[in-house]
């Protein structure tokens, strides 16, 4: 399939997909959005993906929304064009999803970032919600997922002043899971999803799940959300493999059954 907006390719068992609007610093419009979202529901259907890689340039990953799109609107507009569905699709796939960041991540792109399940960050890698300099403040997640990654007074700051973080003060604050040289990026990010690809493909689903439960759920309820999909795992062919493999000390062979 074509893609306008996208580089799509995959290498193994990890999906790769590259933000491709350069000309305007991959600003995210509502077309590439939207097929990004059809990408990664296509490749969270496949069985032959188990982990999904998204990057963008070495300048810059995602310089936030297209303004352009939204300068002149007024609220009946924008509330009727339900932009933020097409981030409500990509919240809800299933398949672990790593973000490689180099240059600027901010507004929409910060936002994107923080969608993945982790972020491996370049060294030359910024991430800041500057909207509150443009009148208004982070509408897909930037307010919430920024303050469960950092916490209530790095958010704060950023929300508040549009100041953007380094990859160092993002690595410090929580957000990032490791910094690596520009030109290691893809490398080091690539190793990380072939790492996760390895494992079995329903536990992956379902931790991933529970993970996520954490943040909308008491911890006694989390704990009995956490029991219940422990006990469903022992019901799949991975769960008897990985523990005979384990017996009988060689490397497992996950199929996702």
């Amino acid at each position: 399939m074509d893609h306008r907006f996208l580089k799509v390719s995959w290498d193994g068992r990890v999906g790769k997909i590259r933000l491709h609007r350069p000309e305007v610093l991959n600003a995210l419009h509502t077309p590439l959005v939207e097929e990004l979202a059809e990408v990664l529901e296509r490749m969270d259907q496949n069985p032959e993906v188990r982990c999904i890689l998204i990057t963008g340039g070495d300048r810059v990953f995602a310089a936030g929304a297209d303004i352009g799109e939204m300068a002149d609107a007024d609220s009946v507009r924008m509330l009727l064009s339900d932009q933020f569905a097409q981030w409500e699709r990509i919240r809800r796939i299933h398949k672990p999803i790593v973000a490689a960041v180099a240059g600027y991540a901010l507004g929409g792109g910060c936002e994107l970032a923080m969608a993945c399940d982790m972020i491996v960050a370049a060294e030359t890698a910024h991430f800041g919600q500057p909207e509150i300099n443009l009148g208004v403040m982070p509408g897909a997640g930037g307010t919430q997922r920024l303050t469960r990654a950092v916490g209530k007074a790095r958010a704060m700051e950023m929300v508040l002043t549009g100041r953007p973080i380094s990859a160092g003060e993002a690595w410090e604050a929580g957000l990032v899971n490791r910094i690596v040289p520009l030109e290691n990026l893809e490398l080091e990010a690539m190793k990380l999803c072939r790492e996760v690809a390895a494992k079995a493909p329903i536990a992956l689903r379902l931790a991933k799940e529970a993970v996520l439960k954490a943040f909308d759920t008491t911890i006694a309820d989390g704990l009995d959300y956490e029991q219940k999909l422990f006990y469903f795992l022992f019901s799949t062919e991975d769960q008897k493999e990985g523990m005979r493999a384990f017996m009988e000390k060689r490397r497992p062979h996950f199929r996702g059954e």
